[in-house]
């Protein structure tokens, strides 16, 4: 039974719902009851319930301020708020002390009930989690015999092992394996973990396979040898079993290098199978299971020296154009995944990279990105170091952006001007502009314009034209379309002005000339 204290300021409503409740329906039991927060808190500094009912409003110290002053020194408590004011700031206070059950005064039999049971079974759930951990903990002083640990230990590490030491072991272990195929499981804990975490995950493991041979700890992961089974899907449930119910409660997640099979004499070679599996978790990612199935894949995948033009990286950074960055280093990530280079050289190549970005700033900005350079080198797999490096080319980017927008806001305008002195241009294109007046990347000036106008630079310079065009007519009804061709940088081409002034004024100049009279 979990015990209930009711406190309310009103006599009635103290009697009423001690009464009409049916506390033991919902495993509770009313222990005490008290009219106002200080009575309450007396109370429960010496009987302790595991849950309040309690009014928001009261003399003395209300509701509110008893959960402050109960979740400070009895942080375990659940409470049940109540008030007749439908005022959403008295909820929101109240969920921020964890309260998530508010009812409005008057509430019937049915609500209090409701609220009771969830916050019973919510006890239920986390004494059958903390007794779960509890057996976890048990478990740990009833592990395997330490010569069982010692043993596998030594046979996968120590060459001078051979199938006689087997048989003796064998016998002594009580195994009956002789003749039998049998594969390794090598586990990896993907974050920071006590040391009683490995032997939670062998304990699950050894709960979860069938009849694991051995297990034991070594360089700080579990290796655990199971008998061979033809059913590998069943086994890669179990694996994922495994993962699961340890980060449910530990909250750690677990990368998983499973070897081929082989006789047991062989351990010693599985083992570094094994090994060599969980070094493939750089390219790979961190979680999962990793076979010698992913390591053969990666081994067809082009081996072709590796050429990456860190400027398609480093010039949108510079021009504060984060989407294009991201795609580049997006790409560059792809590029490195699919070259497979060994690590440090992979390494070297994202140092490379961030050391060039850090460049992009202020002296005081990139002495402290240079910090990290130590991080990346630490960090243990492709994904997460390109994480970083995204996180600080991001930074970057923005900086530049709004150091830039100012000074892109005067090209466009430029390009503005110069579009309206040079209508007549036959030659007025996005390159002649960019090579022949503003001596500037073409690539660049095109989407700098786009994103400032919203328009295309070739569709911008016809609209003005058309839009010139326009104005002329309706000024100088006498004007010939072959003058206005030649005016506006269509030439000697009257036919194709025709057809673009149709298809932006909606009609042809001849029409537009009879509707402007």
């Amino acid at each position: 039974m979990y015990k209930v204290l009711l406190v309310d300021d009103e006599r009635m409503i103290l009697e009423g719902i001690s009464s009409i409740v049916d506390w033991h329906s919902v495993d509770t039991q009313l222990v005490g009851t008290a009219r106002n927060g200080v009575e309450a808190y007396a109370f429960v500094c010496e009987h302790t319930p595991d849950i309040i009912i309690s009014d928001i409003r009261m003399p003395g110290m209300d509701g509110l301020q008893l959960v402050a002053r109960v979740k400070e020194t009895h942080p375990h408590i659940r409470f049940i708020m109540l008030s007749g004011f439908d005022e959403f700031e008295y909820a929101q206070i109240a969920m921020q002390y964890g309260v998530k059950h508010y009812l409005l005064k008057p509430c019937n039999e049915n609500s209090i009930l409701k609220a009771l049971s969830e916050i019973a079974e919510e006890y239920k759930q986390e004494e059958s989690k903390e007794g779960f951990i509890q057996s976890m903990k048990a478990n740990l002083r009833k592990v395997l015999p330490h010569v069982k640990e010692q043993f596998l230990k030594e046979f996968v590490t120590n060459k001078s092992y051979g199938s006689r030491d087997w048989d003796y072991y064998q016998d002594l272990f009580g195994l009956q394996v002789s003749g039998k195929k049998v594969r390794l499981l090598l586990f990896r804990l993907e974050d920071k973990f006590e040391y009683e975490h490995l032997f939670a995950v062998k304990n699950i493991a050894e709960d979860i396979l069938d009849e694991p041979l051995l297990s034991s700890t070594i360089a700080e992961q579990i290796l655990i040898m199971i008998e061979d089974q033809e059913d590998m899907e069943r086994l890669q449930e179990q694996i994922k079993e495994i993962r699961r119910i340890f980060m449910l409660y530990y909250k750690i997640d677990t990368t998983v290098a499973l070897s081929e099979s082989g006789d047991i004499v062989e351990a010693r070679r599985l083992y570094l199978q094994a090994l060599d599996c969980l070094g493939h978790r750089f390219y790979l990612g961190e979680g999962g299971l990793i076979t010698m199935r992913d390591i053969l894949d990666s081994t067809r995948l082009s081996k072709t020296d590796f050429v990456y033009d860190e400027d398609r990286i480093l010039f949108p950074i510079r021009a504060g154009n984060w989407e294009e960055a991201e795609v580049s280093i997006e790409a560059f990530h792809d590029q490195l995944a699919n070259s497979r280079l060994d690590i440090q050289t992979t390494k070297s190549y994202v140092i490379q990279i961030f050391i060039s970005m850090t460049r992009l700033c202020a002296e005081e900005q990139m002495n402290h990105y240079m910090g990290l350079i130590g991080q990346i080198s630490q960090l243990e797999t492709l994904q997460a170091s390109i994480h970083l490096l995204k996180q600080i080319a991001s930074e970057i980017t923005l900086i530049n952006f709004e150091q830039n927008k100012n000074k892109h806001s005067q090209v466009v305008q430029k390009v503005i001007d110069i579009i309206n002195v040079e209508l007549a241009n036959t030659e007025l294109s996005l390159n002649w502009v960019a090579h022949q007046m503003l001596y500037m990347n073409p690539d660049y000036l095109g989407k700098l314009f786009k994103k400032e106008t919203g328009e295309r630079f070739s569709n911008y310079v016809v609209t003005v034209r058309i839009k010139k065009a326009m104005e002329i007519i309706r000024h100088h009804d006498d004007v010939k379309m072959f003058e206005l061709a030649e005016q506006l940088g269509f030439g000697d081409n009257p036919q194709y002005f025709s057809q673009v002034f149709k298809k932006i004024a909606g009609c042809a100049p001849s029409e537009y000339k009879k509707l402007t009279l």
